[in-house]
């Protein structure tokens, strides 16, 4: 399995870099040593995008860099923010990138900055950019501001992210035994539902799914 990171952080040391290494090792971790991890760091290959734009061609480090994403069984994509959204050079990078060579990829995204404010980072700006290329956005996403570092919150995250990957790189082994409730995917989509609500994740009792109209009429006043 290839697992491909793209990092567009500008400084050295760099804590979107930082964040970066860490999905990907909580990845490998969950996956298995059997997963062949290659970072790109967008900061040296700036000049390069910035003259594809120009000419309509890319260089052959650049077009090495394009191959890799395409050819790659999953995907880590982390930027930081610039102005509440993602870097121009992030997503310069994915604007030369082919229409098709995200298609049905799981990607998963994150994102550094200095506040916890633009934590939405993640949801309004980078899982719109990788829905519209078609690409399968996993559920969990980690956004990392300055005071997160050291904190169980953020290294919890970044966990259960990587499981996250993990599964879609290994299809196969992340199919659940026969009578055995997937319990993280359910757990994941839980919030999401607007047909029921799913109370009960227990592994051994399996979902328990109240229809809503059951829901609003629990809700009446006597």
């Amino acid at each position: 399995m290839k697992l491909v990171v793209v990092s567009a952080g500008l400084s050295a040391p760099s804590s979107t870099r930082l964040l970066a290494d860490r999905l990907a090792a909580a990845t490998r971790e969950h996956a298995g040593s059997d997963i062949d991890v290659q970072v790109i760091e967008l900061r040296d290959l700036a000049t390069e995008i910035a003259q594809h734009f120009v000419t309509g061609f890319p260089s052959s480090r650049l077009a090495a860099a394009l191959d890799a994403v395409a050819a790659s069984d999953g995907l880590i994509a982390v930027s930081p923010v610039f102005s509440a959204s993602y870097s121009g050079l992030f997503k310069s990078f994915f604007d030369v990138i082919d229409k098709d060579a995200l298609t049905g990829k799981p990607v998963l995204v994150g994102a550094t900055g200095g506040t916890a404010r633009h934590s939405l980072v993640t949801e309004h700006a980078l899982r719109p950019l990788f829905t519209y290329l078609r690409a399968l956005v996993l559920p969990t996403a980690v956004y990392a501001a300055s005071e997160d570092w050291g904190d169980e919150g953020l290294d919890r995250r970044i966990a259960r992210a990587g499981a996250e990957l993990a599964r879609f790189l290994a299809p196969a082994a992340a199919v659940p035994r026969p009578g055995t409730p997937d319990v993280d995917t359910a757990a994941a989509i839980a919030p999401r539902s607007l047909h029921g609500a799913i109370t009960s994740v227990d592994p051994a009792d399996g979902f328990q799914v109240v229809p809503f109209e059951q829901q609003l009429a629990a809700l009446r006043a006597e």
